[in-house]
């Protein structure tokens, strides 16, 4: 699966609400912290937790580089809440109903039936500095965010 967003574009700004209910909006974030941004398919399939848990042991490195991590998927907040319970995950999760924020970064489907899985990472100037999709490699999704947040 390939985005239509290219290393060196804006991203696209979106508003969704957090597991917490509160609108959370890209824009927010531009000027104050660089952004790994990942599209995953469904709460607590397996998949999905061994990626976010991965996100979640390396949350003080994303930290460290300056970086806030958002998890976005179609499922809804209360959905959210429950996977960010259960997990003990420190970052933010937002809920793409519709998926058009999904949709406005390019992530298709994969074999055309599962949703993508795909990260990218923004700079605090709003530009994508990397993009990464896998739909297996789960840990590459976290070691190339975090290989790429060094450089910046």
């Amino acid at each position: 699966m390939k985005s239509k967003i290219k290393v060196g574009d804006t991203a696209p700004m979106f508003t969704l609400p957090g597991s917490d209910g509160q609108l959370v909006n890209l824009a927010d974030f531009i000027g104050k912290k660089n952004l790994v941004v990942y599209f995953y398919p469904k709460d607590e399939s397996y998949g999905c937790t061994k990626e976010a848990c991965s996100f979640r042991d390396s949350y003080d490195d994303f930290k460290d580089a300056g970086a806030e991590v958002i998890g976005i998927s179609t499922d809804d907040e209360e959905s959210h809440r429950s996977f960010a319970e259960h997990h003990k995950l420190p970052f933010i999760l937002l809920s793409d109903k519709g998926g058009k924020a999904a949709e406005s970064y390019g992530v298709g489907r994969s074999l055309g039936i599962l949703p993508g899985r795909m990260t990218f990472v923004v700079d605090k100037n709003g530009i994508v500095r990397m993009t990464y999709s896998s739909q297996l490699n789960f840990q590459n999704h976290i070691n190339e965010a975090i290989e790429m947040l060094k450089t910046l």
